[in-house]
């Protein structure tokens, strides 16, 4: 086991997961956040292809621009339970600068209140992913 790496109660963790299968799983986490949001408004119909692309990829390019730099991709962070508030803390910063994004991308004002629940909703989301991710990839001992 690796420094730092805490095993949670009854397994320890499988740490081979690659830094690929964590960004695919992110860029996964994000695009089903970004559907259910719109769904939630109705919205989720191929002729709004373009204002879904208009918020996933703002916020897969913030989300990636903060993660590596905070390490969120360095296994002795990933396999620790303890650290799964780093993805989330990550992304309520990550999402307001994709919402920036999103409005030069629509020329559209930004809503304060749309800001708040997009960075609230894609901080619970990553916390979600990061943490199934842990339980999925815990060996019995």
């Amino acid at each position: 086991m690796r420094a730092g790496c805490i095993p949670p109660a009854g397994g320890v963790l499988n740490v081979t997961a690659s830094k690929w299968t964590l960004i695919l799983g992110d860029l996964l986490a994000m695009a089903v956040v970004t559907l259910i949001g719109f769904a939630t408004h109705g919205t989720a119909e191929l002729s709004f292809l373009p204002r879904i692309a208009a918020v996933f990829f703002p916020l897969s390019v913030s989300w990636f621009l903060l993660a590596s730099p905070l390490g969120l991709f360095k296994q002795e962070i990933v396999s620790n339970p303890r650290e799964l508030w780093r993805p989330a803390f990550a992304m309520l910063f990550a999402a307001p600068f994709a919402a920036v994004l999103r409005g030069l991308i629509l020329a559209a004002p930004i809503p304060p209140v749309f800001v708040v629940v997009f960075a609230t909703t894609s901080a619970f989301g990553m916390f979600l992913r990061r943490g199934l991710r842990l339980l999925l990839i815990r060996k019995p001992h």
